[in-house]
């Protein structure tokens, strides 16, 4: 059966065509040197090797050998099996990629910078989804979804030229999302270090304390998913903590307040939560109940994030945290009010961070946002690159920065 046509909204007078006219389908296996390929939303297509060695992440290779796959070319285009979330990749290398995914050689009049950016796209990848029915159930996108998609196509050399002025111009972009990205980690680095100093003890004669004498550890308890609820409601107010904190919500509690949670197993085991409410505590995580008076819960919870237990974790199969681990922890203890100081200078430096942290990631998701539309803008023709002068993204950012500085 054929598909309808759908075309992607393309300002008038600019020429398009249908994708099948654009694009083949390269049914070609294989070469006997072809490196194996990785197909990422992030890095376009390109060797395993090098995308490991770019990123440190490790993928998986063919154990039985590549002869069964399909040979890339460079500057083909890859449908994944991530497509529907990402779009189509460029690749950037020659290889070959697992014959799940299909592989799409340009034909003539096709420049792939421009559609490296065009099937990319966000309004792309929307029309591209409405194509296929179920597409979030794990259906994957065909060539037959992509062929009767209308994509502007304008003369190789405008679309050269707009290929180039969104690599000048989404590099700017980039370069002052990075920057923003490096100066919420240097934030975090020195948020840290101040609540390292302010839990520093000063007095030399002070005497560490185990925590073992202070806490009673136990685990949590399981729960079943029809215990749960993803929503908080009048039936089910009790927050279901495990160890990455509240995943839901029941009608029962097997904690009482001032309660400290730590992550007992898994890769982020050993973080630290704080409930000043009842609350159910899974079996995935510790109970950490008070049983001295002479240290305040928060001052506890504090202090017990700044132990590292995830450092401290038993890493030789699935890192796990015991009850032993945090008890023994030592700690130098101030008097009550001491503590209480401390505590609420933690809360105002907290306070200042987050305020700072969150205005700096709004102002990157603005500038992704407007990124998008710009991609957007140029490869569907409702602004001419030609005459967009050069100014006018710069002016665009500084806007951007001057609404979150407001």
């Amino acid at each position: 059966m054929n598909e309808p046509f759908l075309s992607l909204p393309i300002a008038k007078g600019i020429p398009e065509k249908r994708a099948r006219f654009l694009f083949r389908v390269r049914s070609e296996k294989s070469h006997p040197d072809d490196e194996q390929l990785a197909a990422t939303q992030s890095h376009g297509v390109l060797s395993q090797k090098r995308y490991m060695e770019m990123t440190g992440n490790k993928v998986v290779a063919a154990l039985a050998g590549t002869d069964n796959f399909n040979h890339v070319e460079q500057d083909d285009f890859v449908i994944s099996l991530r497509t529907f979330e990402g779009g189509i990749e460029r690749a950037t290398e020659s290889g070959c990629i697992s014959p799940a995914y299909t592989v799409l050689a340009p034909l003539r009049g096709v420049e792939p910078g421009f559609f490296h950016y065009l099937l990319k796209s966000k309004v792309f990848i929307s029309h591209l989804q409405t194509t296929v029915t179920g597409i979030r159930d794990g259906k994957s996108v065909k060539f037959e979804n992509f062929a009767n998609i209308v994509l502007p196509h304008p003369g190789l050399e405008t679309q050269r030229r707009i290929a180039d002025f969104l690599d000048r111009e989404t590099a700017r972009i980039d370069l002052l999302i990075e920057k923003k990205q490096r100066l919420v980690a240097l934030l975090g680095d020195r948020y840290e270090r101040h609540r390292e100093n302010l839990l520093l003890v000063e007095n030399q004669d002070s005497q560490k304390r185990s925590m073992r004498w202070l806490i009673r550890v136990g685990s949590g308890n399981f729960l079943s998913n029809e215990e749960m609820s993803a929503e908080q409601s009048s039936d089910r107010p009790v927050p279901v903590v495990g160890g990455n904190g509240t995943m839901a919500y029941t009608a029962k509690s097997n904690s009482k307040a001032n309660t400290l949670v730590v992550g007992r197993v898994g890769a982020l085991c050993g973080n630290v939560h704080f409930f000043e409410e009842p609350s159910w505590v899974t079996d995935n995580a510790l109970i950490v109940r008070l049983t001295s008076k002479d240290i305040l819960p928060r001052y506890a919870f504090e202090l017990l994030k700044s132990a590292k237990l995830n450092d401290k974790a038993n890493k030789s199969a699935q890192p796990l945290i015991t009850g032993e681990t945090v008890k023994k922890v030592r700690i130098e203890l101030p008097e009550h009010e001491e503590q209480q100081r401390r505590i609420d200078r933690l809360n105002q430096l907290s306070r200042r961070f987050a305020k700072t942290t969150r205005s700096i990631l709004i102002s990157i998701d603005r500038l992704k946002e407007y990124r998008s539309a710009l991609i957007t803008a140029a490869v569907t023709g409702q602004i001419d690159v030609a005459s967009h002068r050069s100014g006018a993204t710069q002016r665009r950012l500084d806007a951007l920065q001057e609404e979150m500085d407001a």
